[in-house]
């Protein structure tokens, strides 16, 4: 073949003339790129600005109906804002500590037993300090604890554009429940489809087809803030589904923030994606007492007059309601009071207890002339099958004997089935309404419907205490507690036995091993509450719990929950053996017992306490004041304003932060002691104002700031308010950088003279940091072995229980707990010395 060198060179040179020209435009081309898809993004935005104000409309009305009383108020009319008990800080080196108050140095972090944090005011975080970090959370709390209210008060804020918020204000807020998604998904691409196909149902006509680009739009620039309400539902082959959906849509959207719910026994595959496990905090008593007040001026002038709400000639004085009803708070969730409250005022109460409030509400959901045998046997199968969201078209074979409507094929089980192409083209099939039964469970609010043949009761707690019931005519307890922990599960038990003869359930449930995390046994106390006073079984569990407590070799973690057990199991024999463990030679023990004096408000123990004052260990001084402040009484308050006035600088300051738990008398004694003459009691009395979060508080340290006349004193001033200001607050959880990008962890595997390569967990250096490395390093080599709990990794830290660092001894602790709860297989804790 001839070749025309003329025209090669010619054809050579235009070549490489090409490539120069093309190299050197090679910059302003990508510019010109980037300016055309950025115009073409904001071009979108604005074509997407009525989509979305549609969007944030349609949420926040969604929002403000997702709670018990939305028949009767809107959420942000009766909401009592939540917030999440604050997590210890991040064990590492480097890290700035938080300053410290008496009760995150005194009581442990307990995120299974909200209750004692609440009675105590422990540190708290806001919705929106949580989520400043940039971890994506999970709100761990048990039914009724407000997980779903807490969702919607999120989705309310989003959508309003709250400045509370911070940079998450403009956030757009997804609020899906987990019936709601169609799965499973497992190409990236089609990540996001399940929650554009149900977001876009919510939206008129007219916006459905613009919402793919929008929600796409969204979540690739990270202003997407997704609220999956319902996880904590599922059992756990359902919650394996779900996480690896929540995989797929973080491996296509990395930038888009999620916040979802789980019960503390079980949040499976979340810790896995990096979640950051957040408890839900109790409502202590002036909560209460001001949700109660709210309810009963919103009572009085709108739902009174209302010809339903008349249920008597003579009305009762909401004043005498409500003191009823404050007499009678102590331990109960919000949902629980919330149905005590309702009944009190509505005038259908069945009697005082949390049982009494349930059966009450479902006479009001429950479909005239249903019979209960119904309910319960819908709600024990959903339970038995572990499938709280359930197919309504199997779940009518469940309660068909109970159907008084002519039998139809399963297939017509949801009668008027209408199919329609979604916003992305696809078939679907919608519900209109289930038929025979549980339509009219469904009408009555009792069940909810969702697509794709998914329904479920209107809360967990309604389920559980009607499958409860059902298996008190059954055997069927030994199959459920055969099922891996999950909320149906724990909720059918729970109610069971408060309700049924549960002796040989709780012979077989203390018989399972599990000498470290003790799961079965604080599982059963969690029963002690409800049930009856004389039920022979309890005595079995009170034993096991006081065992635990007076074990010297358990975690301190472990040991609080036997004594929160105690509290609450409400067993008069828990305050004798609180006042005989006060009297123990063990400072821990002694600090336990008294917290749980303190708890349950035990008169005959202020003696006990107010000597404790005096003892050697200043964690016993702390829970002493606490304890004393927590009673109330005259004889215990004088005990802790004499410690206030005459006790040495650390009995002062434990005087000052505990008497700021008492809003009456506690906050006068604190206005009083910044006038005081003396130095040392001004400066205690600044550590109990910072405890305070009133206005008047804040206006008494900038005072005590600029006008004292000590320096130790406008010093402590100084530093509790910049306290309050700094954003900065090192609880609030936040990702963790990558091991190669981690200087401490950088500099200790140069000292062992090993690298670090990109996208390794780094596991062999941090298991030797682990070992060898000094206090802070061991910390920060726990906080990142985390990511890999591999079955040498547990070892590992199974001997770090062991350790004679307190702090570290609790890490561990809590390091072993969140592994149990996320479903992980732990090794035998005998063969490393425990149990």
């Amino acid at each position: 073949m001839f070749i025309d060198p003329l025209s090669f060179g010619i054809g050579f040179i235009t070549a490489l003339l090409l490539a120069f020209i093309y190299g050197r435009m090679q910059p302003a081309l990508q510019e010109a790129r980037a300016g055309w898809r950025a115009r073409r993004e904001e071009n979108a935005a604005k074509r997407a600005s009525g989509v979305e104000d549609n969007h944030r409309r349609i949420t926040l009305r969604r929002a403000q109906g997702m709670h018990l009383a939305a028949p009767l108020f809107a959420l942000d009319e009766i909401l009592i804002p939540p917030k999440l008990t604050a997590p210890p800080p991040r064990l590492e080196p480097d890290a700035p500590f938080p300053r410290e108050d008496i009760v995150s140095q005194t009581l442990p972090y307990l995120p299974a037993w909200p209750e004692l944090a609440a009675l105590y005011n422990a540190p708290a975080l806001s919705l929106a300090q949580a989520l400043s970090g940039g971890s994506n959370i999970v709100i761990l709390g048990a039914g009724g604890a407000g997980k779903t209210v807490t969702l919607a008060h999120l989705a309310s804020l989003c959508a309003n554009k709250d400045a509370r918020l911070g940079s998450l204000s403009e956030s757009v807020p997804v609020l899906i429940h987990a019936a709601d998604l169609n799965l499973p998904v497992t190409e990236t691409k089609e990540a996001l489809n399940p929650i554009i196909n149900i977001t876009s149902e919510h939206m008129p006509l007219f916006d459905q087809g613009r919402m793919p680009a929008f929600l796409q739009y969204a979540f690739r620039q990270g202003n997407a803030l997704l609220l999956l309400d319902g996880f904590d539902e599922l059992a756990p082959d359902a919650q394996k589904q779900v996480a690896d959906y929540l995989k797929t849509l973080l491996a296509a959207y990395p930038k888009a923030r999620i916040v979802t719910t789980a019960i503390p026994e079980q949040m499976d595959g979340l810790l896995a994606l990096d979640f950051a496990p957040l408890a839900l905090a109790g409502w202590n008593a002036a909560q209460q007492q001001d949700f109660v007040r709210t309810w009963g001026r919103l009572w009085t002038r709108f739902v009174s007059t209302e010809a339903w709400a008349q249920t008597s000639e003579q009305s009762v004085d909401p004043f005498l309601i409500e003191t009823w009803l404050n007499a009678g708070g102590a331990w109960l969730t919000p949902l629980e009071l919330t149905l005590k409250t309702w009944g009190a005022f509505a005038g259908d109460s069945l009697g005082p207890d949390a049982l009494d409030s349930i059966s009450a509400h479902l006479r009001r959901l429950a479909p005239p002339g249903t019979p209960p045998a119904a309910l319960e046997t819908l709600a024990l199968q959903a339970i038995v099958n572990s499938q709280m969201i359930f197919d309504p078209r199997k779940a009518r074979e469940w309660v068909k004997a109970f159907d008084a409507i002519e039998e139809k094929p399963a297939e017509a089980a949801v009668e008027g089935e209408k199919s329609k192409t979604g916003p992305l083209g696809q078939k679907k099939t919608l519900q209109t309404a289930s038929y025979g039964l549980l339509s009219k469970m469904n009408e009555s609010g009792l069940l909810v419907s969702h697509p794709n043949y998914h329904m479920r009761f209107s809360h967990p707690v309604l389920g559980g205490y009607l499958a409860g019931r059902g298996l008190t005519g059954i055997q069927a307890e030994d199959h459920l507690l055969s099922q891996p922990n999950w909320s149906g599960k724990l909720l059918a038990l729970h109610y069971f036995a408060a309700q049924g003869d549960a002796t040989k359930l709780v012979e077989k449930t203390l018989a399972q091993e599990d000498p470290l995390l003790q799961r079965p046994l604080l599982m059963a106390a969690r029963w002690l509450r409800d049930a009856p006073r004389d039920a022979a079984w309890r005595g079995r569990i009170m034993a096991g719990l006081a065992r635990v407590l007076q074990t010297e070799e358990y975690p301190r973690g472990l040991r609080s929950q036997a004594m929160a057990g105690l509290v609450l199991s409400g067993d008069p024999g828990a305050s004798a053996l609180f006042r005989q463990s006060m009297q123990s030679l063990s400072f821990e023990l002694i600090c336990l017992a008294a917290l749980g004096c303190g708890a349950i408000q035990d008169p005959r123990s202020v003696e006990l306490l107010a000597s404790s004052l005096s003892a050697p260990s200043a964690a016993t001084r702390r829970a002493a004041s606490l304890a004393l402040v927590a009673l109330g009484s005259a004889p215990a308050l004088e005990a802790v304003a004499r410690g206030l006035l005459q006790g040495d600088d650390d009995v002062r300051r434990a005087a000052a932060e505990a008497l700021a738990n008492h809003p009456k008398d506690g906050h006068e004694t604190l206005r009083d002691g910044a006038t005081l003459p003396d130095i040392q009691v001004r400066r205690a009395t600044v550590y109990g104002l910072a405890r305070v979060e009133e206005p008047w508080a804040v206006e008494i340290l900038q005072s005590l700031q600029v006008n004292d006349s000590q320096w130790i004193v406008k010093t402590a001033a100084t530093e509790a308010l910049e306290a309050r200001s700094n954003p900065a607050d090192p609880r609030v959880p936040r990702p963790l950088t990558p091991p190669s990008q981690t200087p401490w962890l950088l500099e200790f595997a140069g000292k062992e003279g090993v690298g670090i390569p990109p996208g390794s967990p780094a596991t062999e250096v941090l298991l030797k940091a682990l070992k060898s490395g000094n206090e802070a390093e061991r910390g920060g080599a726990l906080t990142y072995l985390r990511r890999t709990p591999t079955e040498g990794v547990v070892r590992e830290i199974y001997g770090v229980l062991q350790s004679d660092d307190a702090d570290l001894r609790e890490a561990a602790y809590q390091f072993i707990w969140e592994l149990g709860s996320s479903g992980a297989a732990l090794p035998p804790p005998k063969q490393y010395g425990f149990g």
